[in-house]
């Protein structure tokens, strides 16, 4: 694992989420990187060796023809540095649609670039309240809350542009064009567990085998839907997908679980444990742009802030209120106040979300102009929080860095990033990007520090 070539690639859909995975990652003792599109050779070179490459994309908010446009590129890239493993990540909860973010389209366009016909697609992921049993989708309504069958959760039911309304992941992605997908059940890892022999791990990989060997069609790709219900599993699910990358270079689909578990099944001694966040060496600026209820407590909570209400509407179409906007956030930073901008609702009125996706553009591009403010008055930001997976991709590339890796977790599934950039002033700025269903209420009052 510690060789020059990677053994692990990943492309995350969203900026949120691969930063999650890098975090799995080289908590994992793994040196790692996340490229903000595919790496040149310049930036591959300044990175240095690695164990494990990334690439954060935008999948998830794109319609079909601009996601096979971005991903055949990642594809062709990954195919010439052949990792034995090439890991889709998507969203923990499946979260798509045929329109936007169709994992369908993905998988098919990145599965030509691999050479194994197995696709497995790993459902749950448990350290997040995510649970995949039976095929369907379970989830957790914020960290510790009570958890739901995916199209009944109170959020992802409703979410603004991907609702979920089919808890079978099997029927969800086949709604979305990809056929023929195939199952390994929970049960099964639990006889291959409790046997504690050959015989039980024999029969998990006979299970899979004559899954394989039934296709109608020999060579055609073969999508299998693994459950993971507790953690225990990891580490069968990884020891299926490392012994068939072995054999072929491998396609798998899911959330950081995908990580998780080849991690498990490494068994690699652990490394010691990140530092603490330490206290910001200067005022923090955060940005709220998820319409999550849980976001909305997370800014209602985060007292050590000067919250600011945005009109998310006018931010894209006054230009005057979008300079009056980013001069009181830089006015408060230079009075050494933290700031807290937020375009969601704070209270019980309705989201207005039918230009969602504009909307995280203009906050983005917005985000981009007050670190660009604070640098050219001799006080560039040194840390920086945004919700919304969305507002987090299009920050991170309006904020043109090349590169993130991992400087500590702040909670499960909320990673504080160390960005790369040719720009002084932004290269070393500590980065947190959250999707709206991730941390705790206290999350913004954490990002400060300790």
């Amino acid at each position: 694992m510690t060789t020059s070539a990677p053994q692990y690639g990943w492309y995350g859909d969203d900026f949120t989420g691969a930063t999650d995975t890098l975090a799995v990652l080289a908590q994992a003792g793994l040196r790692s990187m996340l490229f903000m599109g595919v790496p040149s050779a310049e930036a591959l070179a300044a990175a240095g060796p690695l164990d494990a490459v990334g690439i954060a994309g935008a999948a998830r908010a794109m319609p079909p023809e601009a996601m096979r446009a971005e991903m055949s590129a990642v594809g062709r890239f990954f195919e010439k540095l052949a990792p034995p493993v090439l890991h889709y990540k998507v969203c923990s909860t499946f979260d798509s649609a045929p329109h936007v973010g169709n994992i369908a389209c993905g998988i098919q366009t990145l599965h030509p670039f691999v050479s194994n016909r197995w696709v497995p697609i790993v459902g749950g992921q448990p350290s997040l309240g995510r649970y995949c049993a039976f095929s369907n989708l379970f989830a957790a309504a914020g960290t510790g809350g009570a958890v739901h069958r995916i199209d009944r959760h109170p959020t992802m039911r409703q979410h603004p542009v991907t609702p979920m309304g089919e808890a079978d992941l099997r029927l969800h992605l086949a709604l979305q064009g990809l056929d023929g997908i195939t199952a390994l059940h929970y049960p099964l890892y639990d006889i291959s567990a409790a046997a504690g022999t050959s015989a039980g791990t024999n029969a998990l990989d006979a299970a899979l085998q004559a899954l394989l060997d039934h296709e109608a069609t020999p060579h055609a790709m073969a999508p299998t839907l693994l459950d993971l219900t507790t953690p225990d599993q990891l580490a069968t699910v990884g020891r299926l997908l490392w012994q068939q990358s072995q054999q072929a270079r491998l396609l798998a689909v899911g959330s950081s679980a995908v990580a998780q578990a080849l991690v498990a099944h490494w068994a690699k001694p652990a490394p010691p444990a990140a530092p603490p966040l330490v206290m910001a060496d200067g005022p923090i600026f955060a940005w709220a742009g998820s319409l999550s209820p849980l976001t909305a407590a997370q800014v209602q909570a985060a007292t050590a802030y000067q919250r600011i209400a945005v009109d998310a509407q006018k931010l894209g179409s006054d230009p005057a209120y979008a300079q009056t906007l980013q001069d009181a956030i830089c006015t408060q930073l230079r009075n050494g106040q933290h700031v807290l901008a937020y375009t969601g609702p704070n209270d019980d009125s309705a989201a207005n979300i039918t230009a969602a996706a504009q909307v995280a553009q203009n906050s983005a591009d917005l985000i981009a102009r007050v670190v660009q403010a604070r640098a050219e008055h001799g006080a560039p930001l040194r840390r920086v929080g945004i919700a919304g997976g969305d507002t987090s991709s299009h920050a991170v590339q309006a904020l043109q860095l090349w590169g993130l890796s991992h400087q500590t977790t702040l909670c499960p599934g909320v990673t504080i990033s160390r960005a790369h950039s040719s720009d002084p002033s932004r290269q070393g700025l500590e980065l947190m990007l959250k999707g709206g269903q991730m941390g705790g209420v206290n999350l913004f009052e954490r990002l400060v520090g300790i």
